[in-house]
């Protein structure tokens, strides 16, 4: 048995595996990461035999959850995943590999182990980031916005009277404050892929992760694939690749 950890923005996202097979467990938001809730999260599995880990979020709780890892399984081998130039069939397109962000690269080389073909994957998570991969496993470059999380509290704190609400609307033209709030950063992130798409051949794959990933879906003017454990199975490539 292996353990994947994927540690993002605002949570953190685990899985066993065994047989080449991915078993997700219950994410953990990263306010709530402390080393008695990591504890009681992976005390009763099976000593992992590796530990596969990608982290943006900060430093010190990638500090704590290598420590908890150590004090459960005291000499696990734990592979701390970085992007790569080129690796496992990608190519990455910065010219600096290692300032893309870990999270997208492993999403590039789940997606390229997959489908090798022209790919749009969109992580629609605390931000929203859209790469593109071609026919031949080279990355297209990529870009950047706020999630809709990020979205409507820059609207709270940018302004004196606009409310935050996390409560899902009717989809359109809105006719009270919080509904039109929901309704406009939805049509951001709506407008964001599809101009991308707008750009590409009609029969690029589009595939969408992140905890908004089947929200956004429903809203698009095309097919997609939403995958939301892309991420881990990218670091069960990556680990695959380390044996």
């Amino acid at each position: 048995m292996n353990l994947l950890i994927d540690m993002g923005n605002t949570r953190l996202k685990w899985a066993v595996t065994t047989g080449g097979q991915i078993f997700v467990g219950k994410p953990l938001d990263n306010i709530r990461i402390n080393r008695e809730e990591l504890v009681k999260l992976w005390q009763g599995n099976y000593r992992p035999r590796r530990i596969a880990l990608s982290c943006v979020s900060a430093t010190p709780l990638l500090e704590l959850v290598q420590s908890v890892a150590h004090q459960l399984w005291l000499d696990v081998d734990i592979v701390l995943v970085k992007s790569q130039a080129l690796a496992f069939g990608v190519t990455n397109a910065y010219q600096q590999p290692e300032k893309l962000g870990v999270d997208r690269w492993l999403a590039l080389v789940a997606v390229w182990q997959q489908y090798q073909k022209a790919t749009c994957i969109v992580d629609c998570g605390t931000a929203i980031t859209v790469d593109l991969i071609d026919a031949d496993g080279r990355h297209q470059g990529g870009l950047i916005s706020p999630g809709l999380m990020l979205m409507k509290k820059s609207l709270v704190h940018g302004t004196e009277a606009l409310p935050f609400s996390e409560t899902g609307y009717v989809f359109g033209l809105a006719s009270y404050t919080e509904a039109a709030i929901y309704s406009g950063t939805l049509t951001a992130a709506i407008g964001l892929i599809e101009h991308v798409l707008a750009k590409q051949p009609a029969t690029i794959q589009l595939i969408l992760t992140g905890g908004d990933a089947e929200l956004i879906a429903g809203q698009l003017g095309r097919a997609c694939i939403v995958d939301r454990d892309l991420v881990l199975r990218g670091l069960l490539c990556t680990l695959e690749g380390h044996a």
